[in-house]
């Protein structure tokens, strides 16, 4: 970039700053910046469209084009080259519009003689609020420094646009923060929770994009560079050794703010005309640009880092979003884009509810709240947008749905909710104490779900007999590098001491699929669902799988010890980790170490293949778990993680439950024991549907065991047994209206 071409932008964006700075009306700004940019890029049209709804972008100014397509000219996202560029985000340069793919003819426009078309992405930190465009009679190609400079005034624009510079009635965007606003997204975590919004980032609005003075802008970034460097430096000179997940964090954070790369961006922005945040923003937006792109969970990571790193430094700059931790409300329901399970551990239970826009059921900080008992809903879309810190929020987790700023009748019966699950959560504290035996006489054992030290105190609390399940990656995914066996060790005979003699089920590293570690080299594979994960793993890296066992012998310290393996397929995988097993036993020995008191070894059924597996399979087992999870998806061929079909398939569907009704006679012949663990063993109507299929041990989160155990308490196995039966012989697709019509009747 020259420092000629340099001046040039910044003389087009001086004159914008000037026309913004001038008491108008919105249309007559955006009227005025498009005669501006037609006038500096030599063109006889420009044009600016902006988002009417989700997928509608509408034709709000225009110079060159017929003034009466102005509000009426509108393009779905799939419509013409602006729907093109708008859903792509991406900048198109071409000298013959009419030929360009995606061209669609808009006649009352009247944009027949111009045959060049230039249009970038109005983007403000990845969020695509429009489409600027410029077009031309000669047939041309806008130059690099023309595209770049166009790029430049569509960010001032984003910045404008989100400032309600072209609102026409300024009060009604601020009235837009003061309405009632109704999210639907997807329940994570049940639950009910009504407090005040926190947000985990509080968006940074720049209010001056433009700057006249370049030399004191860079003197400002230069500052506030300083300063970001000298807290980080701060915090890891006071950071503990022993944090080495922090300091390692840490040292990647100094290492991005060190970058000349990303200084030098940033400087090039401000040298072009934009101010220091404008410039950290522009710089911050394509990083998310980039980010986007990246399947590498890896890089994805450090790009995190670069956009972490970028609001620190906006923050710095404004100072916004600078307040203390004291400042959050007393009943704070955190709203963030996403958050990592470290960060969210960080808040522990400080918080009422959590609402992402992004996110997934499977997601590790979903994990988290599960284990922390805090309702949880993902994919809440632009609410990060439309919430301001201190609005009254409602999180249904029940039902996947959020109420911002509701009104009074909509809180009343909130209200009324939530006080009907404390009633029921009184009812299940004054049985948590006593076992679940049906009115036939069978008792289901009921054990919790856990991957943290902070799921432990439920053990207690929820009348769990023992942990059916300790999710050991937890403590793989929550540092930057391969824990150490001692580490692993420790942690492991904390979970013992706090299970007081109740057992617990160690399942081995369960890693791939959607749980990725950034410290492992990892292939691109195209459904990895199904690819190198659990086992699969552990087999292809027996020192991973070796320490790990190691660890949880010496974590017993002559205790009994219970260990079983994830996603197993067939017999010989299950025969080569037992063989793992077995070789750490003698290492143990040989070492001198006490060995385990008693020795279970089982296997995770997850796959259709391994229920088919030959006797010899369920002789040379101590016990099965069913893991219902991933068993459902592979049987109904649908991805648990896609929202599109997930839904689609009813967990009591007459085939699925009798295939579980073949894998209890198949243990049952053999003796061996079974358990189901999973999201459906926590829901009361299912497990009642299990238990009446055979299974006598279920699995899952704390918070279910109350209302699984009431539902229980109060059945007839074979009488449900018998509509099951019933369902099954009329063809029924599914037993659920039978089942819940004969619930319906005991309750």
């Amino acid at each position: 970039m020259t420092q000629n071409s340099n001046t040039e932008i910044r003389k087009m964006l001086d004159r914008l700053r000037v026309m913004m700075a001038e008491d108008a009306a919105g249309q007559t700004r955006l009227n005025r910046i498009t005669q501006l940019i037609a006038l500096e890029m030599i063109s006889e049209v420009c044009s600016i469209y902006l988002f009417l709804d989700d997928d509608t972008l509408e034709l709000c100014a225009s110079e060159g084009l017929n003034p009466e397509a102005v509000h009426k000219t509108r393009l779905k996202l799939s419509e013409g080259l602006v729907g093109r560029v708008a859903r792509t985000s991406q900048v198109i340069n071409t000298n013959d519009a009419f030929g360009t793919r995606g061209f669609q003819y808009k006649p009352e426009t009247g944009e027949d003689p111009f045959k060049s078309f230039l249009g970038v992405p109005i983007q403000r930190l990845g969020e695509t609020l429009g489409v600027l465009t410029v077009q031309s009679k000669d047939a041309r190609i806008y130059t690099e420094r023309e595209v770049q400079d166009i790029q430049i005034v569509a960010m001032v624009i984003a910045e404008m646009t989100e400032l309600g510079a072209f609102v026409t009635d300024n009060a009604a965007m601020s009235a837009r923060h003061q309405q009632p606003a109704l999210f639907n997204a997807t329940s994570a975590q049940e639950g009910a929770a009504a407090g005040h919004v926190w947000l985990h980032n509080p968006r940074v609005i720049v209010t001056n994009p433009i700057a006249s003075d370049p030399t004191a802008e860079l003197e400002r970034l230069s500052k506030a560079i300083r300063e970001l460097r000298v807290g980080v430096d701060k915090i890891l000179s006071i950071a503990t050794p022993d944090d080495k997940e922090q300091l390692e964090v840490l040292e990647a954070y100094r290492m991005f703010a060190s970058s000349k790369g990303w200084v030098l961006r940033m400087e090039d922005g401000i040298s072009r005309g934009l101010s220091a945040e404008a410039a950290v923003e522009m710089e911050q937006s394509n990083a998310r640009t980039r980010m986007s792109k990246v399947t590498d969970p890896y890089l994805r990571d450090r790009l995190h880092d670069l956009d972490d790193l970028s609001n620190r430094l906006l923050r710095i700059l404004t100072g916004q979003g600078t307040r203390p931790w004291e400042e959050m409300p007393k009943d704070p329901v955190l709203v963030s884009g996403n958050i990592g399970p470290a960060e969210l551990l960080d808040y522990g239970r400080k918080l009422k509810g959590i609402v992402l826009e992004e996110g997934s059921v499977g997601s590790h900080a979903t994990i988290v709240a599960r284990a922390l008992a805090i309702p949880l809903v993902v994919r809440a879309e632009q609410i990060t947008t439309e919430a301001q810190n201190g609005d009254y929020i409602l999180v249904d987790g029940d039902r996947g749905v959020v109420h911002l700023r509701p009104d009074d009748a909509v809180s009343y019966a909130f209200r009324d909710k939530m006080a009907m699950q404390e009633k029921a959560r009184e009812r299940y504290d004054s049985i948590r104490d006593k076992p679940a035996i049906t009115l036939c006489g069978h008792r289901i054992n009921l054990y919790m779900n856990a991957g943290l030290m902070a799921d432990l105190p439920s053990l207690e609390k929820s009348g769990a007999e023992g942990v059916g399940l300790f999710r050991s990656e937890l403590q793989f995914l929550t540092r930057n590098r391969m824990p150490k066996r001692s580490d692993l060790s420790e942690i492991y005979a904390r979970v013992l001491n706090a299970a007081k003699g109740r057992r617990v089920i160690f399942r081995t590293l369960d890693i791939g699929s959607d749980k990725v570690l950034p410290y492992l080299k990892w292939a691109d594979e195209p459904n990895p669902a199904l690819g190198w994960r659990a086992i699969r793993l552990g087999l292809d890296r027996p020192g991973v799988l070796r320490m790990q066992i190691q660890a949880l012998m010496r974590a017993a310290a002559g205790r009994p010890l219970t260990i079983m393996f994830p996603f197993i397929a067939q017999r010989e995988e299950f025969a080569a980790a037992r063989k793992e097993v077995d070789k750490a036993l003698e290492r143990e020995r040989i070492l001198g170490h006490p060995l385990p008191e008693n020795l279970e070894v089982g296997a995770m059924l997850e796959t259709p293949s391994i229920a088919f597996s030959p006797d010899k399979f369920y002789k040379e087992v101590d016990f099965i778990s069913i893991g219902g999870n991933d068993l459902k998806q592979f049987f109904f061929a649908a991805d648990r993680q896609n929202e599109l079909v997930r839904r689609r398939y009813d967990t009591l569907n007459v085939s699925f439950l009798r295939f579980i009704s073949s894998i209890v006679s198949r243990c049952e012949k053999h003796g061996t024991p079974l358990s189901f663990c999973g999201e459906d063993a926590g829901r009361p109507v299912e497990a009642a549907c299990f238990a009446a299929m055979g299974l006598r041990a279920l699995s899952m989160r704390p918070a279910s065991i109350g209302p699984v155990k009431s539902i229980l308490q109060r059945i007839h196995l074979s009488e449900l047994r018998e509509i099951i039966d019933k369902a099954n012989t009329q063809g029924h697709q599914s037993v659920r209206p039978a089942v819940m019509e004969y619930l319906q009747g005991r309750f």
